[in-house]
């Protein structure tokens, strides 16, 4: 007799929306999958892009939790639901209370950015970030960011708590914790203790400078010494991280009827997107699956014995088990690829959407039609008379930072740039540079960690970029000089999710085996193309003296606030 299927649920929180995915826990099939794009963060609210801030209500998160879980667990008997994993972008921290609840779900907190999810891509804490790189080096112990690249970035977790702390007093002191969006989530879920939840392996890990050869996270002394202001926070996080296929606890009997589950379905372990979606990516040893969507986070993993004490520098981290259990995952990436295009798209669309907005014409809905019709197409057009561009007619040249570079050797402050334009340059041609430029900043990451002997053996690709830009996928496989497969699912990090579920639930007996019996396999290859190789390696190395020029003229706030750091440290 066929045994009761049985299935799991992943939920996958991107930048703008969340997406729900059930799945068969036995094979992967996907049975149904929806998706809730977050209302205020799609208004802008919160955030001030010119302040490099990006801030998300909670309540955009429970919502999206809600709408899209309830609408997969429809599609079969919810007792036969048997396990559900969040994964989230990260590192994307919040205050929360005592009890677990975020603080801008309180009324008092309702509209304060600093009491909301500090997004990833947020870089207000670029002095921070370089004031603890600062301290980290000449306190006197142990460097704590050796274990994150040796650099510690603006978009992790203790930058941005440290710049929030000092900014805001009011949040500084009703925060009696602070957690990742995975974690909080999961908590949320499952109705636990804070004091004796489970706090994820890949987020404290790779964000939070969580080690355990010195015992958990760095020690309140030395949050001391980076500011007062963090006087007994750390016997208010936590000591012990947890892999994503472990049981966090079961849904609570409050978020079992919200979401049409039973409370016996299983809650794993809250992991980050990019290490969901790496596993579903069908990951191996010295593999690099690249989540190539708003930014790109690049994932390895190997052997522990084989890395064993190593340290790879200026990447974002090396943690045992934070993708697989048992192996040392390693990651890095790119603080803007999609976003990138994104930016060039939306420069040109100003003028016509800020022509419509006066338009006597028209309709309100026939505006808003319009609007988007226009922002579909521009892309899609462009992506074609770029793809038409012969480069060696065109001789611009991009730097991809524009939201900064998070490796290798993070540096939020830098800037993007564009050289040698003409009278004659065209929109395509620009927008070619720019997918070189975001492929240049690939390569510059495979040659880091082959540099550092972590050798690269195949590239996966996974993400909405690598669904739906063949040119730029083209583009990357002729940069890299090397085959590229994207992964047959268009969920990829939910379906990872799924994987860490199942695990969890019992229903698959690891990761690796619910890898080889739920993965979706691949669609298809993008081959080198000879032709363009050789042309590429030399305007390659035109991107790299570009960057040096740039990185060399960038004044960031590195500088200054060693320096006062320092005079500090002599007058005391």
């Amino acid at each position: 007799m066929e045994p009761t299927p049985a299935y799991v649920i992943g939920v996958d929180y991107g930048t703008d929306s969340v997406r729900a995915l059930l799945v068969d826990a036995r094979t992967g099939a996907e049975v149904a999958q929806a998706v809730h794009y977050y209302p205020r963060w799609q208004r802008g609210a919160y955030c001030n892009p010119q302040k490099n801030q990006f801030r998300q209500h909670p309540l955009d998160h429970l919502e999206g939790l809600e709408a899209t879980v309830r609408a997969v667990a429809a599609e079969v008997d919810a007792a036969r639901i048997v396990g559900l994993a969040v994964d989230t972008t990260g590192s994307t921290p919040g205050p929360v209370n005592a009890q677990g609840v975020a603080l801008g779900l309180l009324p008092e907190f309702a509209d304060n950015p600093n009491a909301l999810f500090v997004l990833w891509k947020d870089h207000t804490a670029l002095a921070e970030a370089a004031e603890i790189n600062h301290k980290a080096r000449t306190w006197g112990g142990e460097d704590y960011t050796k274990y994150e690249g040796g650099i510690y970035s603006s978009e992790w977790f203790w930058a941005k708590i440290l710049h929030i702390v000092r900014e805001d007093a009011a949040v500084a002191q009703a925060a009696h914790s602070w957690m990742e969006h995975c974690d909080w989530l999961t908590l949320t879920l499952t109705g636990g203790e804070l004091a004796t939840f489970k706090r994820s392996r890949c987020a404290a890990g790779h964000k939070a400078m969580w080690h355990a050869s010195w015992g958990g996270l760095p020690p309140q002394q030395f949050l001391d010494y980076l500011d007062p202001k963090l006087a007994g926070l750390h016997n208010r996080l936590f000591t012990e991280t947890y892999t994503a296929d472990e049981v966090a606890g079961h849904l609570s009997a409050e978020w079992a009827a919200r979401l049409g589950l039973s409370p016996s379905t299983a809650v794993a372990v809250g992991s980050f997107d990019a290490h969901a979606g790496a596993v579903a990516g069908e990951i191996e040893s010295y593999s690099m699956v690249k989540v190539m969507g708003t930014s790109t986070c690049d994932i390895v993993v190997a052997p522990t014995a084989e890395v064993g004490d190593h340290l790879v520098q200026g990447i974002c981290g090396q943690v045992d088990g934070s993708v697989i259990p048992g192996m040392l995952g390693l990651e890095a990436g790119q603080s803007a690829f999609g976003d990138l295009l994104a930016w060039f798209r939306n420069m040109l669309e100003w003028p016509l959407q800020a022509g419509l907005t006066e338009s006597k014409v028209l309709s309100a809905e026939q505006l808003g039609a319009l609007r988007q019709e226009l922002s579909d197409n521009l892309l899609r057009r462009l992506t074609e008379a770029a793809a038409a561009v012969d480069p060696a007619e065109s001789h611009v040249l991009a730097l991809d930072w524009v939201n900064g570079r998070r490796t290798p050797d993070a540096n939020q402050a830098l800037k993007g740039a564009l050289t040698n334009l003409t009278m004659g340059t065209s929109a395509p041609q620009i927008f070619r540079a720019l997918v070189e430029a975001i492929c240049y900043g690939s390569k510059q990451i495979v040659e880091r960690f082959e540099q550092e002997g972590i050798p690269i053996k195949q590239v996966i690709g996974i993400g909405g970029v690598a669904k739906k830009s063949a040119f730029v996928m083209q583009t990357l496989a002729d940069v890299l000089d090397r085959p590229i497969k994207i992964a047959v699912s268009e969920q990829a990090p939910a379906l990872g999710a799924a994987m860490y579920a199942a695990v969890a639930a019992g229903a698959q007996p690891d990761v690796l085996t619910a890898q080889k019996a739920m993965g979706s396999g691949f669609a298809e290859t993008y081959a080198p193309n000879p032709a363009r190789v050789a042309d590429y390696a030399a305007r390659y190395a035109q991107y790299q003296a570009l960057g040096q020029f740039v990185e060399a003229a960038t004044t960031g706030p590195a500088a200054p606030v060693a320096e006062t750091e320092t005079q500090a440290i002599t007058a005391a």
